[in-house]
């Protein structure tokens, strides 16, 4: 990919296919769905025909074997009819099933991700916890171990796609008085446990998108669902965050873009005073402002991606230059996001307030970006850490 963001001819056939699918499958729901709020039936079989649930994994496993720009690309695609249901795909593919093939062994990788590209499973990740947000260190979900098995009691929250999952990846207290060291990393099938709930919680955005509290009380799970090795969490956290973090970069991205297109359609079509609104410039500077935003924050996304697939350790974390792009990746896009969405429903006027129209589903959807996958404030905490580091540089 070029820094024009000029895409290969693969790239462009993925993008193409994905946006007519949205277009002609997705967008003909979305109104009804989103109001009931219930993710459409099939979504993810559907993805899986498409041949974007497993982008990055090998084609042993039925992926296609590419990277984290075309995951990247699926992903705004999607999100240019639904910024809900593109994270939703991406919390499964990327968040849990991605980071679970990254750490598990290739007998679990063999039997798990062949599900998760056919769309047969959905997966999620749990890591926030009622009492843990941005503190995610400070969870006090514990795993004890009994046997050959692990007792698991604790909650999380905030977990997409927990009410319709048949796979979770989460992380639990193996060592409670060794702190951030003592967190282990666990998977486990849905239907093959007892002791768990799934409570869906209602949201005000991002509806179509389900989101649980996960309570355990004394579930039982095998000890070789312990994956990334015992008390290995934090290292197999860290390593996903920068791939979730650059390619839900993309939801926000698809949302910008829509509220652009749709904002510059009805200015043209909107007659205020004898004349389009389009020709007010008041509505001109808003229209330039986000074209500017857009055109910004997908530099910074693509970019990110685009080095995340130059490298043979794409795990990021503390003391790396991929730590502080991807962070300022979703930084940036999501305080560009919501913006953008303001400006959007300021030039729809009312109507922008009405269910019917589409702008006001991709507006109330960016808010998430603020705060999902690490908020602002800890994103500026990570850019100035790695900008601060003794190491530092350039790379800028």
């Amino acid at each position: 990919m070029a820094l024009d963001f000029t895409f290969t001819d693969e790239q462009r056939m993925l993008e193409d296919s994905v946006y007519k699918w949205a277009i002609n499958w997705l967008e003909p729901q979305m109104e009804h769905m989103y109001e009931i709020d219930e993710m459409p039936k099939d979504l993810f079989k559907q993805t899986g025909e498409l041949g974007i649930n497993g982008i990055v994994f090998d084609e042993k496993y039925g992926g296609a074997g590419l990277g984290y720009v075309e995951t990247l690309l699926a992903y705004e695609t999607i999100a240019r009819v639904s910024n809900a249901l593109s994270m939703t795909v991406g919390a499964s593919q990327t968040l849990c099933f991605d980071n679970f093939r990254r750490n598990a062994t290739e007998e679990q990788r063999a039997y798990v991700l062949p599900k998760a590209v056919t769309g047969e499973w959905i997966g999620c990740l749990g890591i926030t916890e009622p009492n843990a947000g941005s503190d995610a260190m400070s969870m006090a979900t514990k795993a004890e171990k009994k046997g050959d098995k692990y007792i698991i009691n604790g909650s999380k929250i905030f977990i997409t796609n927990g009410p319709v999952a048949q796979f979770m990846v989460f992380y639990a207290k193996t060592d409670p008085a060794a702190g951030p060291k003592g967190i282990s990393t666990f998977f486990f099938e849905v239907d093959k446990v007892k002791g768990v709930k799934f409570e869906k919680i209602k949201k005000w955005g991002m509806r179509t998108s389900p989101t649980a509290l996960v309570t355990f009380e004394d579930m039982e799970i095998p000890a070789e669902n312990l994956i990334g090795g015992l008390n290995k969490g934090v290292a197999v956290l860290t390593s996903g965050l920068c791939t979730e973090r650059i390619t839900l970069s993309g939801c926000t991205l698809g949302g910008q873009r829509s509220c652009l297109e749709l904002s510059l359609k009805y200015a043209k079509e909107r007659v205020q005073f004898g004349k389009p609104i389009a020709s007010f410039q008041t509505i001109q500077e808003k229209l330039a402002n986000m074209y500017c935003g857009y055109k910004a924050g997908k530099f910074l996304a693509y970019s990110a991606a685009a080095y995340c697939d130059t490298l043979t350790n794409k795990s990021g974390g503390k003391g790396t230059d991929l730590d502080r792009m991807a962070a300022a990746a979703l930084l940036f896009n999501g305080e560009m996001g919501t913006k953008i969405g303001l400006d959007a429903i300021q030039i729809f006027g009312g109507y922008g307030y009405c269910t019917e129209y589409a702008i006001s589903r991709h507006f109330l959807d960016q808010k998430l970006w603020e705060i999902g996958a690490g908020t602002s404030e800890i994103r500026r905490m990570i850019i100035a850490r790695e900008l601060m580091r003794d190491d530092f540089k350039s790379g800028l």
